[in-house]
């Protein structure tokens, strides 16, 4: 048996006596004093952030590497993506000159699947948000 002024559970609340269970959300009173939990209310910067994070679109970057040949590499792009040998090679010589290239964008989903492919294909690419 408790004794008066002892709670019998964790979060319980003692009053004269009487147990009375505490929540989060309860509102208790105790001789006339009311006591609610807080509310957090988001700010409104928080939801301008995310409308922006959502607008912007995925890319698929491919880096330069030591092991692929450069004609290799634009032989990837043509397969893989459908570019003209012209565009291929025109990403495949920003590749091999400013060391990375997107090569695909589009939604998250899409950009892990081409990520995959050049994976695949022995190639190095990463995904990252368009830079605005």
């Amino acid at each position: 048996m408790l004794s008066p002024g002892i709670a019998s559970y964790p979060g319980d609340m003692v009053s004269g006596g009487a147990t009375v269970p505490t929540t989060a959300s309860a509102r208790v009173s105790m001789k006339g004093a009311t006591v609610s939990s807080p509310r957090a209310v988001p700010e409104q910067s928080e939801a301008v952030a995310t409308i922006e994070a959502v607008d912007r679109p995925w890319v698929t970057i491919v880096w330069d590497d030591p092991v692929n040949l450069m004609h290799y590499v634009a032989y990837i792009f043509q397969k893989l993506f459908g570019y003209s040998k012209a565009k291929a090679n025109d990403l495949m010589m920003k590749v091999h000159s400013e060391g990375k290239a997107v090569v695909s964008s589009g939604s998250r989903d899409k950009m892990e699947a081409d990520v995959r492919r050049l994976h695949a294909a022995g190639l190095w690419a990463t995904m990252q948000r368009e830079d605005t």
